[in-house]
C-alpha cells in the first residue's frame, strides 16, 4: 500500500511565515505586557532571555527535529519512535482541537465583534459594565448557561468558516498563502499602534512603568515561574503544530536557524507589542489623572476594558485606532487556530489516510458545534476554567512526556545527528543536557508550583464540582479518546510510510 502523498511548503518563508503565525496569538498582545509589567518591568527580561535559550529553543527544536526526521503529524511522529508512545501525540492535538481552540475561536470572535464596535465605540462611557452586562450577559456559575449569545454566535460562524477556507485549501494555497498575507498585515498594524501611541501625551509614562527594571524582583521564585511558562506556551510548544509544520519542509533544511528566528520573531513582537500597549495605557492614565497601576488589567480584561477605556479617550480617530487594535487581534488569532486545526487534520490523514479537505470539513463543523458552549452567558466562566487546566496542566505534562520520550527512550543523540547533517547551524551538545535534565526539571518545576496553587484554594473562587468537571475531566476525557484513536490500526506502519517519503524526496532531488 503507498503513502498518501505528503504536501509540502512552496517556500521556505511560507514556513517561516507559518510557524510564526501560529506562535503569534492573542497572548502575546495582552498577556506578556501584563507579566512583564507584573514581575520586574525590564528586569523580568532576564529570565525571560534565560527561559528562551535553556527551554524555549530547545523545545522547538526538538519539535521541528522530530517533524522533519519522522516525515509525519505528532501521532505519527512519536509513533515512529515506538508505537508505546503514540498516545501522546494523540493527546497533545485532541485536547488542543477538542479544548484549546474551541473557546479560543470564541475570544477571536470577540475581537471580531469589538472590531465592529469601534467604528462608533459601542462600547460607551462604561467597557466594563458592556463587556459583562451587554455583551456577554455573563451569569454568576459556570452551570448557570443561560441563553446563547446571538451576535457572538454569528461572529463564531465567521471564524470558523474562515478556518474552514484556509485550512481547506491545504498546506501551499491556504496555510502558506494566508500566512503570507497575514502576517505582514499584522506587523504593519502593530508599528502603527505602537508609532501612533508613542506621539500620545503620557505615552512615556506608560513605557517607563512596563520596562523601568525593579531587580529586586529577580529574586522571587514566581517571576522566574512566569517567565519559563510565557516563554513555553507563547513559541506553541506542545500542541502538536511545530512537528506537523516541519513535516512539511523539504529534506534540506535549516531547522536549528528557523528555530531561532521564528523564536526572536515571536519574543520580539511580544515586547514591541507591550510597548504599544502600554504608552496607550500610559496616556489613558494622564488623561484620568490616575496611576498607570489603576488602570492596567490583566488578560481578556486589558483587551476588552482597559484598551476601549483607552480607546474612547484617544483625541482623535479614536474609532480607527479601535479598528487596527482589534482587527489585529482577530488577525493573530487566526493565524493560530488555523495552526491546530492542521495539526489535528495532519493526524487523522496520516493514520486513516481520509481525504484532507473531508477531514477539515468535518473538523471545522464538529469545532464550532463544540464552541457554542463559550458563547452562552456562562460562556467565559467555561472559558476560564478550560483554559487554566488545558494549558497549566495539558500542555505541560504533555511536553514533560515529549522531553523524557525524547530525551531517554529515543535517544536525543540519534534526533541531534539528524538535525546537524541537515542544517548548517549545528546544535551543541548541551541541548542534549537540556532536553533530558534541564527542560523537564523545570516544567516539572512549573506544574508542581500550580498543584501546590491549585490545593491552596479553589481556582477563580469556583466550586469544586465545576473545577472538576469542566477542568479536570476535559483532561481526562482527551486522554481517553486519545488512547482509543491510538489503538486502531494504522492504515500504513509509521516508520514504513516515513521510509516510504524518504524514497519519494530522494527520487525527487536526484
Amino acid at each position: 500500500m503507498l503513502a498518501h502523498h505528503r504536501p509540502k511548503w512552496k517556500t521556505h518563508i511560507g514556513f517561516v511565515l507559518a510557524t510564526v503565525g501560529s506562535a503569534i496569538g492573542l497572548g502575546n498582545i495582552w498577556r506578556f505586557s501584563y507579566l512583564c509589567y507584573k514581575n520586574g518591568g525590564g528586569a523580568f527580561l532576564v529570565p525571560y532571555i534565560i527561559a528562551l535559550f535553556v527551554v524555549g529553543i530547545p523545545l522547538i527544536v526538538l519539535e521541528i527535529g522530530l517533524g522533519h526526521k519522522m516525515r509525519g503529524s505528532a501521532p505519527a511522529s512519536f509513533a515512529s519512535v515506538s508505537k508505546k508512545w503514540e498516545w501522546l501525540g494523540w493527546w497533545q492535538i485532541v485536547f488542543v482541537m477538542f479544548g484549546i481552540v474551541l473557546y479560543y475561536s470564541v475570544i477571536i470572535a470577540w475581537c471580531l465583534n469589538y472590531f465592529f464596535f469601534s467604528f462608533d465605540l459601542s462600547w460607551g462611557p462604561n467597557p466594563d459594565n458592556f463587556f459583562t452586562e451587554v455583551f456577554l450577559m455573563n451569569t454568576d456559575s459556570p452551570f448557570s448557561i443561560g441563553d446563547v449569545r446571538t451576535i457572538i454566535l454569528f461572529s463564531l460562524a465567521v471564524v470558523w468558516f474562515l478556518n474552514w477556507v484556509i485550512v481547506f485549501k491545504g498546506v501551499q494555497n491556504g496555510l502558506e498563502r494566508a500566512s503570507k498575507v497575514f502576517m505582514p498585515i499584522l506587523f504593519i498594524l502593530t508599528a502603527v499602534i505602537i508609532i501612533w501611541g508613542l506621539r500620545l501625551e503620557g505615552a512615556a509614562a506608560g513605557v517607563a512603568v512596563y520596562l523601568k527594571p525593579d531587580f529586586s524582583q529577580i529574586t522571587n521564585i514566581k517571576v522566574w515561574m512566569d517567565a519559563f511558562s510565557q516563554i513555553f506556551f507563547t513559541l506553541s510548544l506542545g500542541f502538536g503544530i511545530m512537528i506537523a509544520y516541519a513535516s512539511y519542509l523539504p529534506k534540506k533544511t535549516q531547522i536549528v536557524r528557523d528555530a531561532l528566528i521564528i523564536s526572536g520573531i515571536n519574543c520580539l513582537f511580544s515586547l514591541l507589542a507591550g510597548i504599544g500597549v502600554f504608552a496607550v495605557l500610559g496616556y489613558m492614565a494622564n488623561t484620568t489623572s490616575l496611576p498607570v497601576s489603576e488602570v492596567v488589567t490583566e488578560s481578556i480584561g486589558l483587551a476588552f476594558v482597559a484598551f476601549p477605556k483607552a480607546i474612547s479617550l484617544l483625541p482623535a480617530f479614536s474609532n480607527l485606532f479601535g479598528i487596527l487594535f482589534f482587527g489585529s487581534l482577530v488577525i493573530a488569532g487566526l493565524s493560530s487556530s488555523i495552526s491546530i486545526i492542521e495539526a489535528f487534520a495532519s493526524g487523522i490523514v496520516d493514520k486513516f489516510h481520509y481525504p484532507h479537505k473531508a477531514v477539515v470539513s468535518v473538523l471545522c463543523v464538529a469545532g464550532f458545534l463544540g464552541s457554542i458552549i463559550f458563547t452562552t452567558q456562562a460562556g467565559i466562566n467555561w472559558l476560564d476554567i478550560a483554559d487554566h487546566f488545558l494549558t497549566q496542566y495539558g500542555l505541560i505534562i504533555g511536553a514533560i512526556f515529549e522531553c523524557i520520550v525524547i530525551g531517554w527512550f529515543f535517544k536525543v543523540n540519534k534526533l541531534r545527528g539528524h538535525i546537524n547533517h541537515y542544517s548548517g547551524w549545528k546544535v551543541p551538545i548541551f541541548w542534549n543536557f537540556c532536553i533530558k535534565v534541564i527542560s523537564p526539571l523545570i516544567l516539572i518545576a512549573i506544574l508542581i508550583s500550580s498543584l501546590i496553587e491549585e490545593f491552596s484554594h479553589n481556582y477563580g473562587g469556583y466550586s469544586p464540582v465545576a473545577i472538576i468537571l469542566i477542568g479536570r475531566d476535559w483532561l481526562i476525557y482527551s486522554l481517553f479518546a486519545a488512547l482509543i484513536i491510538a489503538f486502531q490500526p494504522w492504515r500504513l506502519d509509521p516508520r514504513q510510510r516515513m521510509l516510504i517519503h524518504e524514497k519519494e524526496e530522494d527520487k525527487k532531488v536526484s
